[in-house]
């Protein structure tokens, strides 16, 4: 197995800032503060959210080794202060660049390689730029998934009627400009309130993409129950935005960073489950940037015996084979 060529620090010093604010959010469980939880207390609070079994299949579709899902958030203005209402015109046009110059950079390199991904995207992001839905229709190979209503910091809402409200109304408004109901989620901050996965179950998603129990696709338990749900995992050392944000200490070449994913891919690929990669187009669909990516792509097409999928495909393919 080879080492990276990025130096693990570098690595270190991206994670612990990229988690937003509201991965700190949550209800707490008591007024105690706690040390003092019974064990009841600190059971319940874990087992809110657990992985349940693994769904990796003994092989892929065509007797491929890896299943490789390459994603992309359509966050665009969403994150640039429209979620938090805070608008100053030059954050915004940065967001602007996403749909503007980014997506379509990102399909070309998609289209190029014949590979298909999953675009997870905010309602309002549709909203202001609808002709992104066509754009990622067009080949026929794509897919798009439910990222939130406004990329709201839905871990810190609380009334579980509001944010069942925003999911609703993103749902509904992606199958109105896409003209397909959505079958996949991801929370927009990775994250969960105490309400989220029972409204996730109660609209019928087929899969979920936020959290990070493991390397592998699992099933999500909800209080020890499965709940049927697949969840494709993310990670933060698989995500553009902590190591490709250039403000502040933790930007890191473009090229350093496709090395890690390497390497990631190829563990992948010997341990025989997936490789799933979350990309912005705003961030990854920079100059430099698609370079890395496209690197990245030759390197798994070189190797050979990938399956490349979009989520839905994949949590399907597993859900069947689980026999779910």
């Amino acid at each position: 197995m080879r080492s990276s060529s990025l130096p693990l620090a570098l690595v270190a010093l991206a994670l612990p800032s990229c988690a937003p604010p509201d991965a700190r959010s949550g209800s707490a469980m008591s007024d105690r503060p706690p040390w003092e939880w019974t064990e009841d207390e600190v059971r319940t609070a874990v087992n809110q959210v657990r992985a349940g079994r693994d769904l990796t299949p003994s092989e892929w579709p065509g007797g491929n080794r890896v299943a490789v899902l390459l994603s992309f958030d359509v966050d665009n203005e969403t994150v640039f202060g429209l979620r938090d209402g805070e608008i100053s015109v030059g954050p915004i046009t940065e967001g602007e660049y996403g749909s503007r110059v980014a997506l379509p950079r990102v399909l070309n390199l998609l289209d190029e390689y014949d590979v298909p991904a999953s675009f997870f995207i905010p309602a309002w992001s549709l909203k202001l730029a609808p002709q992104q839905a066509g754009m990622i229709q067009a080949s026929g190979r794509h897919e798009i998934g439910v990222h939130g209503w406004i990329h709201e910091r839905n871990s810190g809402i609380e009334d579980a009627a509001v944010e069942k409200r925003l999911l609703e109304q993103a749902l509904a408004t992606l199958t109105e400009i896409t003209g397909e109901r959505p079958v996949g989620y991801r929370a927009p901050s990775w994250n969960f309130s105490p309400n989220t996965l029972s409204i996730v179950r109660e609209l019928g998603f087929l899969y979920e993409s936020s959290l990070m129990s493991d390397d592998r696709p699992y099933e999500i338990l909800q209080n020890g129950e499965a709940t049927g749900i697949v969840e494709l995992p993310v990670d933060w050392t698989l995500d553009d935005a902590p190591l490709l944000s250039p403000q502040g200490a933790r930007y890191s070449s473009p090229r350093d960073v496709m090395q890690v994913w390497i390497d990631e891919f190829d563990m992948a690929w010997e341990e025989g489950t997936i490789f799933l990669l979350t990309m912005h187009p705003h961030r990854i669909g920079h100059r430099s940037r698609i370079v890395a990516l496209e690197g990245l792509i030759q390197h798994m097409k070189a190797k050979g015996g990938v399956w490349f999928a979009t989520h839905r495909d994949a949590a399907s393919y597993v859900r069947e084979q689980a026999g779910m």
